[in-house]
């Protein structure tokens, strides 16, 4: 196999080996293992600095501030939007009063 390479007006073939190939193919594998890897890197979002509380249900896809157990383990890594497991902060005392808000996690 050859990869053609423009020299001005002129065309050269420079040849690609095996090992060229397979250090390709282990370096794409490599990086789409690592993938996960470093999206489950998330922390968890810092406090507020206001008086706040934890409110379940309410969070959008990828916008939550923590864990759900058995789906995710922290920030912005909810795959469904008002995931009853996943929570975000709010401002204390108003989670009751947002449709679909708990202070605790639903099953």
């Amino acid at each position: 196999m050859a990869l053609k390479i423009s020299e001005g007006a002129r065309m050269r073939h420079v040849p690609i080996s095996r090992v060229n190939i397979s250090q390709l193919i282990a370096s794409a594998v490599a990086a789409v293992l690592s993938a996960p890897t470093l999206a489950s890197a998330n922390p968890p979002a810092p406090a507020p600095n206001f008086e706040a509380e934890k409110c379940y249900g309410i969070n959008l896809r990828g916008r939550n501030d923590c864990a759900a157990p058995g789906a995710h383990s922290c920030a912005g890594e909810s795959q469904i939007s008002n995931d009853p497991k996943s929570w975000i902060y709010v401002p204390a005392g108003t989670c009751t009063k947002i449709a679909g808000g708990s202070t605790k996690p639903k099953s």
